[in-house]
């Protein structure tokens, strides 16, 4: 009974050695006596009890890996304190065991070392410009070293870029410097375009009085004109008329007395408007115009 229930009980252990169930995103790397036999998918797999044995479990997801923060000389010698995180992944989980002791501590060396080397290579201005070629370079020689060790490089970003306290209030007030200037610029503009403005508006008001002068002049012309044209129409009908009446039988006659009646009305004003008696200088006038019209009136009569 004793020997029943030890051989259950070493079969139960043999059962439980032998069966492995893998999480899925996972691998696990088994040796047999020491050596590497094979790689665990995910599932159910089966194994070798007391000979062969889990030596590695990998996680194949994307793993996020802090890189700690460190000084850089940048070309122009200016120190500056990056840190940045690299994602990557495990692509063959036998180089990952074999191929470095510690594949985490040798990426976060490398990167380190290369981040170095290319902010080395740039002048201060240009590693706030580059950060995706310095991302990009980091990234391309980080992932060339770490296919020895079963790993994929996918990404490394830059989180941030300190430069010392003194260049910080340099570059500060080169910002505003700048932003003053772009102001003063933008003002002067505006002044610029506004006195143009003006000048154009100007020019165009006095074009515009000029044309409504020249018109206003223009109509003026051509009303006096209009009406010296009626004028010389009206005095030219009245000759014709008085012509033709001259022309008719009397007419001469007619003219004559009207003309001595004028004759008389002026006289006759220039003595009520003045105290001294205006006389003419040949009397034989007036009795001439003043017989002519009576002999009119007693023709006509």
């Amino acid at each position: 009974m004793e020997i029943a229930l030890v051989l259950f009980v070493l079969a139960i252990v043999f059962v439980t050695q032998a069966i492995k169930v893998v999480p899925q995103q996972h691998a696990w790397v088994v040796e047999r006596l020491g050596k590497y036999n094979t790689t665990l998918v995910p599932g159910l797999n089966f194994i070798m009890p007391f000979v062969d044995r889990v030596a590695y479990k990998h996680v194949l997801k994307e793993i996020p890996l802090d890189v700690p923060s460190q000084i850089c000389i940048t070309k122009d010698n200016t120190q500056l304190q990056v840190d940045g995180i690299i994602y990557f992944q495990i692509t063959d989980p036998m180089r990952a065991s074999y191929g470095s002791s510690n594949y985490v501590f040798a990426i976060t060396q490398l990167a380190q070392t290369l981040l170095r080397s290319v902010i080395g290579k740039m002048e201060l201005d240009k590693t706030f410009e580059e950060r995706d070629q310095i991302n990009a370079s980091v990234v391309n020689a980080l992932d060339e070293a770490a296919t020895n060790w079963g790993v994929k490089v996918l990404r490394y970003e830059i989180k941030d870029l300190t430069p010392p306290a003194e260049i910080l209030r340099a570059m500060q007030a080169q910002i505003t410097a700048e932003r003053e200037k772009r102001a003063l610029i933008a003002a002067s503009e505006g002044r610029k375009q506004e006195q143009i403005n003006l000048a154009s508006g100007e020019r165009e008001a006095f074009i515009a009085r000029s044309e409504g002068q020249r018109q206003a002049e223009i109509n003026q012309a051509q009303g006096q004109a209009a009406a010296i044209v009626a004028v010389a129409d009206a005095t030219a009908d009245a000759i014709r008329k008085v012509a033709q009446a001259i022309q008719q039988p009397g007419g001469e006659q007619a003219v004559q007395l009207k003309v001595a009646e004028k004759a008389v009305e002026a006289y006759a004003q220039l003595a009520q408007k003045n105290n001294t008696m205006i006389v003419p200088g040949n009397m034989s006038e007036v009795s001439a115009l003043i017989g002519t019209a009576m002999t009119l009136i007693k023709q006509r009569s």
